[in-house]
């Protein structure tokens, strides 16, 4: 298991690489993975406690630590009371990564793989690198499908956590993945409005493009000619603190620029860089179900009807026929949405878990409903609810929501 030392600016680094089952709890089945963990401390900070950090998704690895200016921005508020522990969940960066050479494998050999990388198997592997590392226990930080993951690690390990945060990350317990994206559609109309609201000149903008993605008149510098459900996926940046932002700075270009076409590209969710994000997302909202494309199935009409309307995390079939990196995953991606998950959650373990920490839930939360949160959360009344709407999903990012659910967990005052 080899673990090598590196120091960056005033932060020790140490990478961590264990070798775990790809399949857990079947001793017949002797493949295995890799998964890579590196664990940040600040200089005196050698021997805090730790906390892992379960990054959002799924398919997307843990960020690498800088310092200075820091990155991830909450990096500093937690190195103030722990060491910090970035897991690649499997399947991504270092961790046996998924990508376009296992294609090579056949299709139903890498649908059967990736049936087993979903969070009740991270939850496992995190397991095994807090034993590896010598933790009784440790604190746990989910984002978003972190958040998810955290969730499973309630349902079977709690034992194993001390504080646990979680910010945008409750997911709904149980209930079908129609309900979910049924919400989210609700979501996705109240950003697009409001949008609108602040800049009206922009509706007649986003109409206009839409017609040229109908006609096949906006095309990337990757060849992929945009479809109109593509150009709309533009909203998921509604659901970020600034993605707006991009979202005006784009539409103020020409669409016959290499501005707008570059730009644009940058802008939509959903690369080919980490395949797996696409391919499997909506598994992550499958609580004991199949998905069969939900976000598609259950699209509301005015949303059918109005080009307007901009989407956020709703994957599309099609894009396997118009996104020249998904085209390859076809076959894989088809297979997968008729996977019948099974369950993750355990609802009564949940709450006889006694979990204690704090929790960030989003009023305007455009990926996790926030009445689906606020129902999970009464499961575990010892982590702390911080109700707000001073910040979009990814309001981790902003670098305070950290320090405040720290100093809500353990009852200092919120600032």
């Amino acid at each position: 298991m080899p673990v090598t030392t590196r120091r960056l600016q005033d932060l020790t680094i140490e990478d961590h690489s264990i070798t775990v089952p790809l399949v857990w709890g079947d001793a017949d089945d002797g493949r295995t993975i890799d998964v890579h963990a590196a664990v940040v401390a600040r200089d005196g900070g050698e021997n805090l406690p730790y906390l892992v950090f379960l990054q959002g998704g799924p398919g997307n690895e843990s960020p690498r630590a800088f310092h200075s200016p820091s990155a991830p921005n909450w990096l500093d508020a937690a190195l103030e009371h722990y060491r910090v522990v970035l897991v690649d969940q499997r399947g991504t960066g270092r961790s046996t990564p998924v990508g376009d050479a296992d294609l090579e494998r056949g299709t139903d050999e890498l649908v059967e793989h990736i049936t087993h990388l979903r969070a009740d198997a991270i939850v496992r592997d995190c397991e095994a690198i807090r034993e590896h590392l010598g933790a009784a226990t440790w604190s746990v930080l989910g984002q978003s499908f972190g958040g998810f993951t955290t969730l499973a690690y309630l349902s079977t390990d709690a034992s194993s956590l001390e504080d646990v945060f979680i910010t945008g990350g409750l997911s709904a317990l149980g209930r079908h993945p129609d309900e979910i994206y049924s919400a989210t559609y609700d979501k996705m109309r109240t950003e697009s409005e409001r949008y609108y609201r602040r800049f009206p000149q922009h509706r007649d903008a986003v109409r206009r493009l839409a017609d040229l993605a109908d006609a096949g008149r906006i095309r990337l510098p990757s060849g992929e000619v945009v479809s109109a459900s593509r150009l709309r996926s533009l909203g998921m940046l509604l659901g970020t603190n600034d993605g707006w932002q991009t979202v005006w700075s784009l539409l103020e270009h020409d669409p016959g620029t290499n501005a707008f076409a570059y730009d644009l590209a940058a802008a939509l969710p959903y690369s080919a860089r980490n395949p797996l994000y696409y391919v499997f997302h909506e598994s992550s909202y499958a609580d004991g179900f199949a998905t069969n494309w939900s976000a598609e199935r259950v699209e509301p009409d005015d949303f059918r009807d109005d080009p307007t309307l901009l989407t956020g995390e709703h994957v599309r079939r099609e894009w396997l026929d118009t996104v020249p990196g998904l085209q390859p995953w076809r076959d894989v991606t088809l297979a997968l949405a008729e996977v019948e998950w099974p369950r993750l959650y355990d609802a009564d373990a949940i709450a006889a878990s006694g979990a204690r920490g704090a929790t960030s839930i989003y009023v305007n939360d455009a990926f996790v409903p926030f009445e689906f949160a606020i129902e999970t959360s009464r499961l575990i009344p010892g982590v702390i609810p911080w109700i707000t709407s001073e910040h979009e999903h990814n309001g981790l990012r902003a670098g305070d929501v950290l320090e405040r659910l720290i100093d809500l967990a353990h009852g200092r005052r919120v600032r």
